[in-house]
């Protein structure tokens, strides 16, 4: 079997972590809405497959592709302004005591 050279698997690996990121969001998101259909107020009698029915609309799915592709967004900026050595916010990692 023949592996792709390491400049040709760079590509593939961006976009598989790309989707892990979004992906994992998007989970968030739906839990945090399942939560929220089994609270005291909301709760009372609801099953499973009705609260996944609720929730399991595309208006919530574009929702959740938009609060994704932003929260991926603003994780690679500051993975970014960590790997450079300088925080978002002006001050270098250097200049940082931890206590």
């Amino acid at each position: 079997m023949r592996y792709p050279a390491p400049e040709d698997r760079r590509p593939l690996a961006r976009i598989r972590r790309a989707l892990i990121e979004v992906a994992f969001i998007v989970f968030l998101f739906y839990s945090n809405l399942l939560m929220g259909e089994f609270t005291r107020a909301n709760g009372q009698g609801k099953t499973l497959a009705f609260a996944l029915r609720d929730i399991l609309t595309v208006t919530n799915f574009s929702i959740a592709m938009v609060a994704a592709l932003i929260g991926m967004s603003c994780l690679n900026t500051f993975e970014r302004s960590f790997r450079s050595g300088r925080l978002i916010f002006g001050k270098s990692l250097l200049s940082l005591r931890f206590i």
